[in-house]
Protein backbone atom coordinates (compact mmCIF):
# COMPACT_ATOMS: atom_id res chain seq x y z
CA UNK A 1 0.00 0.00 0.00
CA UNK A 2 1.16 3.43 -0.92
CA UNK A 3 2.89 5.21 1.76
CA UNK A 4 0.49 8.35 2.15
CA UNK A 5 -3.01 5.82 1.31
CA UNK A 6 -5.57 5.59 4.02
CA UNK A 7 -7.68 2.61 4.30
CA UNK A 8 -9.92 1.14 7.15
CA UNK A 9 -11.35 -2.47 7.93
CA UNK A 10 -14.64 -0.82 8.47
CA UNK A 11 -14.49 0.04 4.84
CA UNK A 12 -12.92 -3.11 3.37
CA UNK A 13 -8.90 -1.80 3.64
CA UNK A 14 -6.57 -4.14 5.22
CA UNK A 15 -4.81 -1.89 7.95
CA UNK A 16 -6.37 0.69 10.20
CA UNK A 17 -6.57 4.19 8.54
CA UNK A 18 -3.28 6.31 10.03
CA UNK A 19 -4.75 10.17 10.68
CA UNK A 20 -1.61 10.85 11.50
CA UNK A 21 0.65 10.29 8.37
CA UNK A 22 -1.67 12.96 6.64
CA UNK A 23 -2.38 15.81 9.39
CA UNK A 24 1.54 16.07 10.67
CA UNK A 25 1.81 18.00 7.02
CA UNK A 26 3.93 21.32 7.34
CA UNK A 27 2.04 24.12 7.30
CA UNK A 28 1.65 25.45 3.37
CA UNK A 29 2.01 21.66 2.03
CA UNK A 30 -0.07 20.66 0.05
CA UNK A 31 -1.99 17.34 0.69
CA UNK A 32 -1.01 14.29 -1.01
CA UNK A 33 -4.24 12.26 -2.78
CA UNK A 34 -4.66 9.03 -0.95
CA UNK A 35 -6.67 7.54 -3.18
CA UNK A 36 -5.26 3.43 -3.78
CA UNK A 37 -5.02 3.82 -7.53
CA UNK A 38 -4.03 7.50 -8.47
CA UNK A 39 -1.70 9.77 -6.79
CA UNK A 40 -2.46 13.46 -7.49
CA UNK A 41 -1.58 16.73 -5.94
CA UNK A 42 -4.79 18.42 -4.64
CA UNK A 43 -5.41 21.88 -5.27
CA UNK A 44 -5.74 24.80 -3.16
CA UNK A 45 -9.48 26.42 -3.49
CA UNK A 46 -9.92 29.90 -3.61
CA UNK A 47 -12.95 31.03 -1.50
CA UNK A 48 -15.16 34.29 -2.26
CA UNK A 49 -12.88 36.82 0.18
CA UNK A 50 -10.36 35.21 1.67
CA UNK A 51 -7.71 32.51 -0.23
CA UNK A 52 -7.35 29.43 1.69
CA UNK A 53 -10.55 29.76 4.20
CA UNK A 54 -11.10 25.78 4.51
CA UNK A 55 -14.76 24.63 4.77
CA UNK A 56 -16.72 21.87 5.88
CA UNK A 57 -19.79 20.18 3.99
CA UNK A 58 -21.49 17.84 6.29
CA UNK A 59 -23.88 15.82 3.80
CA UNK A 60 -26.45 13.10 4.11
CA UNK A 61 -25.13 10.57 1.03
CA UNK A 62 -28.84 8.87 1.86
CA UNK A 63 -29.40 5.00 2.44
CA UNK A 64 -26.74 4.04 -0.35
CA UNK A 65 -28.47 4.47 -3.89
CA UNK A 66 -27.03 7.15 -5.95
CA UNK A 67 -30.60 7.92 -6.43
CA UNK A 68 -31.47 9.46 -3.75
CA UNK A 69 -28.89 11.71 -3.40
CA UNK A 70 -30.31 15.22 -2.95
CA UNK A 71 -29.30 18.01 -5.93
CA UNK A 72 -27.51 19.80 -2.63
CA UNK A 73 -25.51 16.48 -1.71
CA UNK A 74 -24.43 16.15 -5.54
CA UNK A 75 -23.11 19.81 -5.83
CA UNK A 76 -21.32 19.10 -2.72
CA UNK A 77 -19.55 16.16 -3.91
CA UNK A 78 -18.69 17.67 -7.33
CA UNK A 79 -16.87 20.50 -5.48
CA UNK A 80 -15.08 18.77 -2.97
CA UNK A 81 -11.46 18.55 -2.33
CA UNK A 82 -11.36 15.90 0.77
CA UNK A 83 -13.91 13.53 1.37
CA UNK A 84 -14.18 11.24 4.75
CA UNK A 85 -17.02 8.91 4.21
CA UNK A 86 -18.65 6.59 5.85
CA UNK A 87 -18.13 2.56 5.11
CA UNK A 88 -21.97 2.11 3.76
CA UNK A 89 -21.52 4.86 1.36
CA UNK A 90 -21.48 3.25 -1.98
CA UNK A 91 -19.16 3.53 -5.26
CA UNK A 92 -21.43 5.01 -7.44
CA UNK A 93 -21.65 7.69 -5.22
CA UNK A 94 -17.99 8.13 -4.16
CA UNK A 95 -17.76 8.52 -8.00
CA UNK A 96 -19.33 11.83 -7.92
CA UNK A 97 -16.31 12.91 -6.34
CA UNK A 98 -13.34 14.17 -8.57
CA UNK A 99 -10.97 12.08 -9.65
CA UNK A 100 -7.99 14.11 -7.52
CA UNK A 101 -10.12 14.25 -4.48
CA UNK A 102 -9.00 13.39 -1.45
CA UNK A 103 -10.88 10.15 -0.10
CA UNK A 104 -10.85 8.58 3.34
CA UNK A 105 -12.99 6.42 4.67
CA UNK A 106 -14.04 6.71 8.64
CA UNK A 107 -16.61 4.76 8.55
CA UNK A 108 -18.07 2.77 11.82
CA UNK A 109 -20.04 -0.76 11.44
CA UNK A 110 -21.21 -1.24 14.90
CA UNK A 111 -18.85 -3.64 16.52
CA UNK A 112 -16.08 -4.06 14.24
CA UNK A 113 -12.75 -2.23 13.91
CA UNK A 114 -13.49 1.55 12.64
CA UNK A 115 -11.68 4.93 12.71
CA UNK A 116 -12.67 6.75 16.24
CA UNK A 117 -15.14 9.66 16.24
CA UNK A 118 -12.45 11.69 17.76
CA UNK A 119 -10.30 11.00 14.59
CA UNK A 120 -12.75 12.24 12.28
CA UNK A 121 -12.86 15.22 14.22
CA UNK A 122 -9.36 15.78 13.91
CA UNK A 123 -9.38 15.06 10.31
CA UNK A 124 -12.09 17.94 9.32
CA UNK A 125 -10.28 20.65 11.15
CA UNK A 126 -7.03 19.90 9.70
CA UNK A 127 -8.04 19.07 6.16
CA UNK A 128 -9.95 22.26 6.35
CA UNK A 129 -7.14 24.40 7.90
CA UNK A 130 -5.42 23.36 4.39
CA UNK A 131 -7.74 25.56 2.68
CA UNK A 132 -9.81 22.77 1.33
CA UNK A 133 -13.25 21.98 1.23
CA UNK A 134 -14.00 18.85 3.08
CA UNK A 135 -16.95 16.75 2.54
CA UNK A 136 -18.14 14.98 5.70
CA UNK A 137 -20.46 12.55 4.04
CA UNK A 138 -22.81 10.47 6.09
CA UNK A 139 -24.71 7.25 5.48
CA UNK A 140 -28.80 8.27 5.63
CA UNK A 141 -29.56 12.08 7.01
CA UNK A 142 -27.02 13.72 9.42
CA UNK A 143 -29.28 14.79 12.35
CA UNK A 144 -31.11 10.98 12.36
CA UNK A 145 -28.67 9.23 14.37
CA UNK A 146 -25.51 10.53 12.63
CA UNK A 147 -23.23 12.67 15.31
CA UNK A 148 -23.75 15.43 13.69
CA UNK A 149 -23.96 17.97 16.39
CA UNK A 150 -20.73 16.30 18.00
CA UNK A 151 -18.57 17.39 14.71
CA UNK A 152 -20.37 20.97 14.54
CA UNK A 153 -19.67 21.41 18.11
CA UNK A 154 -15.93 20.91 17.24
CA UNK A 155 -16.02 22.43 13.93
CA UNK A 156 -16.77 25.87 15.47
CA UNK A 157 -14.68 25.12 18.59
CA UNK A 158 -11.83 25.33 16.20
CA UNK A 159 -13.09 28.13 14.08
CA UNK A 160 -13.81 25.86 10.96
CA UNK A 161 -17.14 27.35 8.94
CA UNK A 162 -19.50 24.53 7.67
CA UNK A 163 -22.48 23.44 6.37
CA UNK A 164 -25.55 20.66 6.77
CA UNK A 165 -27.27 19.03 4.23
CA UNK A 166 -30.08 16.63 4.86
CA UNK A 167 -30.47 13.54 2.98
CA UNK A 168 -33.21 10.25 2.63
CA UNK A 169 -33.01 8.77 6.10
CA UNK A 170 -33.29 5.08 5.76
CA UNK A 171 -36.53 4.72 7.44
CA UNK A 172 -38.18 7.46 4.12
CA UNK A 173 -36.57 5.26 1.65
CA UNK A 174 -37.85 1.68 2.82
CA UNK A 175 -41.23 3.29 3.14
CA UNK A 176 -40.83 4.30 -0.50
CA UNK A 177 -39.15 0.91 -1.61
CA UNK A 178 -41.61 -1.12 -0.11
CA UNK A 179 -44.78 1.04 -0.48
CA UNK A 180 -45.57 1.76 3.30
CA UNK A 181 -46.72 4.43 5.33
CA UNK A 182 -45.08 5.05 8.12
CA UNK A 183 -48.51 7.28 9.63
CA UNK A 184 -51.61 6.71 8.94
CA UNK A 185 -54.61 8.56 9.40
CA UNK A 186 -56.69 6.87 12.07
CA UNK A 187 -53.98 4.38 12.70
CA UNK A 188 -50.57 5.64 12.91
CA UNK A 189 -50.44 9.26 14.37
CA UNK A 190 -47.19 9.24 14.33
CA UNK A 191 -43.39 8.17 14.11
CA UNK A 192 -40.85 7.61 16.63
CA UNK A 193 -36.89 6.79 15.59
CA UNK A 194 -35.05 4.93 18.10
CA UNK A 195 -31.32 2.75 18.11
CA UNK A 196 -30.82 0.03 19.58
CA UNK A 197 -26.86 1.10 19.68
CA UNK A 198 -26.35 3.57 22.28
CA UNK A 199 -22.39 4.66 23.30
CA UNK A 200 -22.94 2.15 26.33
CA UNK A 201 -24.09 -0.32 24.47
CA UNK A 202 -27.61 -0.35 26.58
CA UNK A 203 -31.10 -0.12 25.35
CA UNK A 204 -33.72 1.41 27.06
CA UNK A 205 -37.00 1.72 26.39
CA UNK A 206 -39.86 3.37 28.57
CA UNK A 207 -43.29 1.39 28.72
CA UNK A 208 -44.87 5.23 27.80
CA UNK A 209 -42.95 6.17 24.97
CA UNK A 210 -43.26 2.52 23.18
CA UNK A 211 -46.87 0.76 24.59
CA UNK A 212 -49.06 3.37 22.28
CA UNK A 213 -50.48 1.23 19.44
CA UNK A 214 -51.40 4.66 17.72
CA UNK A 215 -46.99 5.11 17.10
CA UNK A 216 -45.35 3.47 14.39
CA UNK A 217 -41.42 2.48 15.77
CA UNK A 218 -38.52 2.08 13.62
CA UNK A 219 -35.71 0.98 15.27
CA UNK A 220 -32.10 1.51 13.51
CA UNK A 221 -29.37 -0.23 14.65
CA UNK A 222 -30.72 -2.79 16.27
CA UNK A 223 -31.25 -6.08 14.96
CA UNK A 224 -28.51 -7.91 17.63
CA UNK A 225 -31.20 -6.30 20.14
CA UNK A 226 -34.55 -7.96 18.67
CA UNK A 227 -35.31 -10.19 20.98
CA UNK A 228 -34.93 -7.75 23.85
CA UNK A 229 -36.80 -5.48 22.04
CA UNK A 230 -39.68 -7.80 21.22
CA UNK A 231 -40.00 -8.62 25.08
CA UNK A 232 -40.13 -5.12 26.08
CA UNK A 233 -42.75 -4.39 23.35
CA UNK A 234 -44.76 -7.42 24.55
CA UNK A 235 -44.35 -6.18 28.01
CA UNK A 236 -45.67 -2.80 27.05
CA UNK A 237 -48.22 -3.79 26.18
CA UNK A 238 -47.89 -3.85 22.79
CA UNK A 239 -50.42 -6.72 20.89
CA UNK A 240 -48.50 -10.16 19.61
CA UNK A 241 -50.20 -9.71 16.31
CA UNK A 242 -48.66 -6.27 15.57
CA UNK A 243 -47.28 -6.00 12.29
CA UNK A 244 -43.61 -6.00 11.68
CA UNK A 245 -41.16 -5.25 8.50
CA UNK A 246 -37.47 -6.17 9.31
CA UNK A 247 -35.21 -4.83 6.14
CA UNK A 248 -31.92 -4.81 5.20
CA UNK A 249 -30.03 -2.85 2.89
CA UNK A 250 -32.88 -0.37 2.63
CA UNK A 251 -33.34 1.63 -0.15
CA UNK A 252 -30.73 -0.37 -2.29
CA UNK A 253 -31.34 -2.75 -5.17
CA UNK A 254 -30.20 -5.25 -3.22
CA UNK A 255 -32.63 -4.74 0.04
CA UNK A 256 -34.31 -8.10 1.40
CA UNK A 257 -37.30 -7.33 3.50
CA UNK A 258 -39.02 -9.57 6.11
CA UNK A 259 -42.91 -9.59 7.38
CA UNK A 260 -44.30 -11.49 10.08
CA UNK A 261 -45.51 -10.25 13.66
CA UNK A 262 -44.09 -8.80 16.59
CA UNK A 263 -44.09 -12.30 18.32
CA UNK A 264 -41.93 -13.62 15.94
CA UNK A 265 -39.79 -10.83 14.89
CA UNK A 266 -36.48 -11.91 17.11
CA UNK A 267 -37.04 -15.15 15.31
CA UNK A 268 -36.93 -13.88 11.81
CA UNK A 269 -34.01 -11.41 12.84
CA UNK A 270 -31.87 -14.64 14.18
CA UNK A 271 -32.76 -16.95 11.04
CA UNK A 272 -32.33 -14.19 8.49
CA UNK A 273 -28.32 -13.72 9.81
CA UNK A 274 -28.22 -9.83 7.89
CA UNK A 275 -24.98 -8.64 7.18
CA UNK A 276 -26.09 -4.98 6.23
CA UNK A 277 -27.96 -2.69 7.66
CA UNK A 278 -30.82 -3.45 9.06
CA UNK A 279 -34.02 -1.23 10.12
CA UNK A 280 -37.32 -2.88 12.13
CA UNK A 281 -40.72 -1.55 11.54
CA UNK A 282 -43.18 -1.84 14.29
CA UNK A 283 -46.91 -1.20 14.19
CA UNK A 284 -49.81 -0.86 12.75
CA UNK A 285 -48.61 0.98 9.50
CA UNK A 286 -46.17 -1.53 8.36
CA UNK A 287 -48.78 -4.18 8.13
CA UNK A 288 -49.57 -2.43 4.46
CA UNK A 289 -45.64 -3.05 3.43
CA UNK A 290 -45.73 -4.66 -0.38
CA UNK A 291 -42.80 -6.83 0.00
CA UNK A 292 -42.77 -8.18 -3.50
CA UNK A 293 -42.14 -4.73 -5.15
CA UNK A 294 -38.48 -5.79 -6.03
CA UNK A 295 -37.98 -7.32 -9.42
CA UNK A 296 -34.42 -8.62 -8.34
CA UNK A 297 -35.69 -12.20 -6.92
CA UNK A 298 -37.52 -12.84 -3.79
CA UNK A 299 -37.95 -10.31 -1.03
CA UNK A 300 -40.38 -11.56 1.03
CA UNK A 301 -39.58 -14.33 3.49
CA UNK A 302 -41.81 -15.53 6.86
CA UNK A 303 -40.61 -17.42 9.90
CA UNK A 304 -39.98 -21.15 8.55
CA UNK A 305 -41.20 -23.69 10.27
Amino acid sequence: MPRNSLSSPACGGGVSAKPEGLVSMTEGAKPPSVSPLHHFVVPLPRFAGEDRKGFVSLVGAGPGDADHLTLGALKALQSAQALLYDALVSEDILAQAPQKCVKICVGKRGDRLSVSQDKTNELMVRLAKKGLHVVRLKGGDPSVFGRVEEERLYLEAHGINHKTLPGVTAASAAAAQFSFPLTHRGEARSVTFLTGRTKDGSIDLRDESISDPMVSLVFYMSSHNADHIEASLLHAGRSPQTPVVIIENAGRPTARALSGTLTEMAALVAQAAFDGPVLMGIGVAFGYARLALLNSGPVKARLQA
